[in-house]
């Protein structure tokens, strides 16, 4: 359900969403072009740490930006997310309000 809503903000900005569950997924995905990458740090399904440390020893993906969300109950899971390499942490309540605001940055062009 998260995905979808994620999915449908995304669409508004022109901009697609892959969903990934490996770390070779996510260095695929960014060599293939993504803006940013929004990791749920609750997930069980994803070996987010292998992909967050796969993401920032790549040096062709070593500057995308990384967003993690988190459960307010879990706080500890947003230290570790910043730990493991995420450029922003957010309890998921506060990434809900900012989804649009981050697809809006990552929709933007790059700057030459």
């Amino acid at each position: 359900m998260f995905l979808s809503r994620i999915r449908e903000a995304a669409r508004g900005h022109g901009l697609e969403v892959k969903a990934v569950r490996t770390a070779a997924d996510a260095l695929a995905a960014a060599h293939a072009g993504a803006r940013v990458v929004i990791v749920d740090l609750d997930s069980p399904r994803v070996a987010s740490a292998d992909a967050l440390a796969a993401l920032r020893a790549d040096p062709g993906a070593s500057s995308l930006p990384i967003v993690g969300f988190f459960s307010h109950v879990e706080p500890q899971r947003g230290q570790d997310g910043l730990r493991a390499g995420c450029t922003t942490v957010l309890p998921r309540s506060a990434f809900v309000l900012q989804l649009d605001a981050l697809l809006a940055d990552a929709a933007r062009p790059p700057a030459p």
